[in-house]
């Protein structure tokens, strides 16, 4: 059974197995999205890629159900100078595992490669600025950072929807411990990321965070101030955010909930 706890504005549940975090995740956006085609003609959803994500996008995967093609879809960041077709990025990691799994409507993808990556952050501002964003499906950093909005450059007042960033090194760090990279020196050192402002401006979110090496983000992000030193704090203030952990990542939390 999971465990329950209201942090601000934030919902959050403890599950005892990783695979119950992700199966559990799934079915709130799956109720999320499910709500919003009995009234609209399409939903606008933003994915995060990353293995912390892997039980969730397997769930959704298995949902044949849906109108997928009612369903058009964004990714929130992607490294810079990446060859489009590389398999380290962000991109082939949602096509593999999300995007060509299910019929949907249209997918968007953040162009890494694009000669001039000023006119690609316009591109993709344009994008997600013609209509409301529903639902964006995220993680959190173990340097508490939501896409690659890390501590040194988060702003929760960022003007830009899309900007390019330098990517701090503990944040490089955990790519390579993702098994993305080989070493820290083969990281790319910047980004395209969706800002802070991007994300919260969406109408749900649903946050998916598993394992032992997020245990201090998460504890940051629930009991500390909300503040850019921990970047995932500002969840804490959308009015329909909901996080969902394993016991591994609530390891640190103090145990202020119920069942």
């Amino acid at each position: 059974m999971a465990k329950r706890l209201q942090c601000d504005l934030l919902e959050v549940s403890i599950h005892p197995t990783r695979q119950g975090m992700g199966q559990a995740a799934g079915q709130a956006f799956l109720k999320a999205l499910e709500t919003r085609l009995k009234s609209k003609d399409h939903v606008r959803a933003i994915f995060a890629a990353a293995p912390s994500q892997a039980e969730f996008l397997h769930f959704l995967c298995q949902q044949k159900q849906i109108d997928w093609r009612r369903v058009i879809a964004f990714h929130m960041d992607e490294y810079l100078g990446l060859p489009a077709d590389s398999e380290a990025s962000f991109g082939h990691f949602l096509g593999k595992h999300l995007f060509d799994q299910l019929p949907f409507g249209e997918v968007h993808y953040i162009d890494p490669a694009h000669d001039k990556p000023t006119e690609e952050l316009q591109y993709y501002t344009n994008l997600l600025r013609e209509e409301p964003i529903d639902l964006v499906a995220m993680g959190i950093g173990e340097n508490g950072h939501i896409a690659f909005n890390d501590p040194p450059v988060a702003d929760f007042n960022d003007p830009e929807w899309v900007k390019i960033v330098a990517l701090d090194e503990v944040c490089r760090q955990q790519q390579v411990n993702d098994g993305a990279f080989s070493s820290l020196s083969a990281v790319p050192t910047h980004a395209i990321t969706l800002t802070i402002p991007a994300l919260m401006s969406a109408d749900q979110i649903v946050c998916i965070v598993p394992g032992p090496t997020k245990q201090l983000a998460v504890k940051n992000t629930l009991e500390g101030t909300i503040t850019t030193a921990c970047p995932a704090s500002i969840l804490r203030r959308h009015k329909a955010a909901a996080l969902f952990l394993d016991e591994a990542a609530a390891a640190l939390l103090k145990k202020g909930y119920s069942t």
